[in-house]
């Protein structure tokens, strides 16, 4: 199937990338005649200027072409992901996660496990929590820089800075100049302070001040509400800490889909030691003395610019987003003009003089934070490849719809490709029909045996041609239940082809494997729902209504015999007899249709479970015997709906007969 060779092609290009065996040595070793003719009249091949996860991405598959390569470090190897950022947070949601559930009595006692002294003698070190997080970044940092020495990649400690002058890039620590036949830019970012924030990294801090975990606050306000603020919430309020979310826009969560934000502040927010304050700016933030003087935030309202609250606390983190570290790069000097220094490039990742209208700039990519296309380090990393890849003559477009992203924090949330909001304009706008699936953790074995059923997985699909638009996920490792989803994406595979793929049981995924089967059967049964529709209206306006009616005028005639000296009881005890044929009726109504969905559900599902146990190992990498299982499915379903279509008929007439 599809997918399947996909991921076999995906796999066969890994294992014919050449194998290349380089000196170790971290100086710029002395170029063979072969790579001097390589690199003409220039250093190297390719220059990188920046060393986080985008600009290692990039070297590593330029040295797979066997381009000489060398990286600009800026003497931050890893840059922000591995030493500010991703890496050092997951180790501080996995120390402060476990602290949670331990602390978790009513959690615990469900799986007969009983802390000796309650919650309360759960300690942790905050200075041994601070260095787990330290100590990941340091290890990663070094493999990283590892495998680029190994490959024989230069790296150049200074910041690279661009000369004005085609193909240079000078070393700012050293003044020296080097030339290179292409540069990629991955500058990476910094955390954006907006105007009135005055930061200490104390008090006042930064997620990068943040991560140094200095202090536990007995209550912080984090000024924003997206992935960062998200995860450090969370971080805080297991170690003890009150948090108060300030967020400039109407919602909260502002940027995830709306349905996953709702439930997400019900996981992640009414059940903690959080609230919030939303469409409201922090205009002014002042700095305070930990134990002497509170941090000071005087917030606005978004709208009108009035004062309308000052909050004294304890300490707060600016998760207000990130900024292109792009200043002082030289981009002047290559008539290269940035907005709000983000780089213009186009799909190959290629700058563009100007964002409206530029021209390339020949011989320069920008791939990364710096570019604003999507500011992920695996995302960085997928661009810098693709650089590489246009470099050398094959182009190559990423596909950022097939990217996805995580907030990991307890439970996880995951997405790839558009919001529901933004599928159904996408939808709209190209004339294409939007179905929407889900499968719930609730119903999953392995979720429940974790004592974690709270949470979905909801998939968005092209009803026309099947193919994966979206996911969105919450729940249990729902990072990791998110890869199988973009890699559909990626692949173009369609729900049908997902649907016959067999997901392991009992794991996670099988709630993914309920949200492809579910819009599989939407499919099919949208014909059918609408005829249910049409029957229910029906019954709604000639049956149920009249009787509704009759309901209502007995109710009006009770008070009427009740007139001002009746007794409440007894008006009371009226109207609820005056009610008893509408609810019989209703349950009538209810009870039948229910009856009726059920029959035809459990018709499909037997219809799904017979076409997987058909499977066999050999049909796996057989698309034809693959698609005849399928067509053997959707025609049992087929079916299945046929006659439940003959039934909608049978079963009017009995509840119309009962409402008689």
């Amino acid at each position: 199937m599809k997918f399947l060779l996909a991921t076999f092609l995906l796999s066969s290009t890994n294992a014919f990338s050449p194998s290349i065996q380089s000196s170790s040595r971290t100086t710029r070793p002395q170029l063979s005649q072969l790579e001097a003719s390589k690199c003409g009249n220039y250093d190297y091949d390719v220059i990188i200027v920046g060393c986080g996860v985008g600009g290692h991405g990039a070297a590593l598959h330029s040295r797979a072409q066997d381009l000489t390569t060398a990286v600009f470090s800026g003497r931050d190897v890893g840059g922000t992901c591995v030493n500010r950022g991703c890496v050092p947070s997951k180790a501080l949601l996995a120390a402060s996660g476990r602290v949670r559930e331990m602390q978790n009595e009513a959690h615990l006692s469900e799986f007969g496990i009983t802390v000796e002294g309650g919650k309360d003698s759960i300690k942790y070190d905050r200075e041994g929590v601070a260095n787990h997080a330290k100590q990941l970044a340091n290890r990663v940092k070094g493999n990283l820089e590892g495998s680029l020495v190994a490959l024989g990649v230069d790296i150049v400690e200074g910041k690279g800075i661009l000369t004005g002058k085609a193909n240079e890039v000078k070393d700012d620590a050293s003044g020296k100049v080097y030339t290179a036949k292409d540069i990629i830019l991955a500058p990476g970012s910094i955390p954006f302070v907006p105007p009135g924030v005055t930061v200490d990294e104390k008090t006042v801090y930064t997620s990068d001040g943040a991560l140094e975990l200095q202090s536990v606050p007995e209550w912080v306000a984090i000024i924003g509400s997206g992935y960062i603020g998200l995860e450090f919430s969370d971080v805080y309020t297991a170690l003890g800490s009150e948090v108060t979310f300030i967020e400039a826009l109407p919602n909260i969560m502002p940027t995830f889909d709306r349905e996953i934000a709702k439930m997400a502040e019900r996981l992640l927010i009414r059940d903690r030691p959080i609230d919030y304050r939303t469409g409201v700016f922090a205009s002014e933030v002042t700095p305070g003395i930990p134990g002497v003087k509170p941090v000071t935030i005087k917030m606005i309202d978004a709208q009108t610019k009035e004062h309308v609250e000052t909050l004294e606390v304890d300490a707060a983190m600016v998760a207000t987003g990130r900024v292109p570290n792009t200043k002082d790069m030289g981009l002047e000097a290559m008539g290269i003009e940035t907005q709000r220094g983000f780089v213009a490039v186009n799909e190959k990742m290629q700058v563009l003089t100007k964002h409206d209208g530029g021209e390339v700039v020949p011989g320069v990519w920008c791939i990364g934070d710096a570019n604003g296309k999507m500011m992920l380090a695996h995302a960085a990393s997928a661009q810098g490849i693709s650089a590489i890849e246009n470099i050398c003559g094959r182009e190559h477009a990423v596909n950022h719809d097939a990217i996805p992203a995580a907030c990991f924090t307890h439970p996880e949330i995951a997405m790839v490709g558009p919001t529901e909001e933004q599928a159904i304009e996408r939808a709209e706008k190209e004339g294409w029909t939007l179905g929407k699936s889900q499968g719930n953790f609730r119903a999953n074995s392995k979720a429940l045996a974790e004592l974690e059923g709270n949470g979905i997985a909801k998939v968005l699909y092209n009803k026309d041609t099947g193919k994966v638009v979206a996911v969105h996920i919450i729940g249990i490792h729902a990072a990791d239940l998110i890869q199988e989803c973009a890699n559909a994406v990626a692949a173009g595979t369609t729900v049908q082809e997902l649907s016959m793929m067999v997901h392991t049981h009992p794991t996670l995924c099988e709630v993914l494997d309920e949200a492809f089967k579910g819009a599989v059967v939407n499919q099919l049964t949208s014909k059918i729902q609408g005829e249910l529709t049409t029957l229910v209206d029906e019954l709604e306006r000639y049956k149920l209504r009249p009787i509704a009616r009759n309901m209502h005028s007995c109710i009006v005639s009770c008070y009427d015999k009740a007139g001002k000296n009746g007794r409440k009881e007894q008006i009371e005890q009226c109207t609820n007899q005056c009610q008893v044929p509408y609810q019989l009726a209703g349950n009538v109504t209810q009870q039948e249709i229910g009856n009726f969905q059920n029959r035809l559900q459990r018709a499909m599902v037997q219809c799904q479970d017979d076409a997987q146990g058909s499977i066999t190992p050999d049909m796996h990498n057989d698309d034809k015997k693959m698609r005849k299982v399928e067509d053997a499915m959707l025609k049992c379903i087929d079916s299945a709906i046929q006659k439940s279509r003959d039934g909608l008929k049978p079963m009017k007439q009995r509840i119309e007969s009962q409402l008689k």
